[in-house]
C-alpha cells in the first residue's frame, strides 16, 4: 500500500514540476519581449516542455498573457499535446491503481 502511495505522489510531483517549468518558460519569454511568428530555438524548448507534460500550462499561459497567439504551429500542437498528456497521466494513475488489486 505504501509503495502505491509513493507512485501517486511521484507522478503528481512530476506533473506539477513540469507544468511549473513550462509556465516559467513562457513567462520568461513574454517578459523578454520576444514576439513574432517564426519558429525559434525557444519554441523548441516550449514544445519539448509541452511534450514532457506541460502542454496545458504552456497553452493557458500563452492565452492569459496573449503571447505568440499568431504562431499556428503552437496553437495547433499545444492543445493536441495537452490531450495526449492528459491521457498518458490517466494511464499512469490507472496503472498504479491496478497494482492495488
Amino acid at each position: 500500500m505504501r509503495g502505491t502511495i509513493f507512485f501517486y505522489v511521484l507522478i503528481t510531483v512530476y506533473i506539477l514540476a513540469v507544468n511549473f517549468y513550462a509556465f516559467r518558460l513562457v513567462k520568461g519569454q513574454a517578459d523578454g519581449g520576444e514576439e513574432g511568428d517564426e519558429l525559434r530555438r525557444e519554441d523548441v524548448r516550449l514544445l519539448l516542455a509541452a511534450a514532457l507534460g506541460g502542454a496545458a500550462a504552456v497553452f493557458v499561459t500563452m492565452l492569459v498573457l496573449r503571447f505568440r497567439l499568431k504562431n499556428a504551429l503552437l496553437m495547433i500542437a499545444l492543445p493536441l499535446l495537452a490531450v495526449i498528456n492528459g491521457y498518458c497521466f490517466f494511464l499512469g494513475y490507472r496503472g498504479i491503481a491496478g497494482l492495488l488489486i
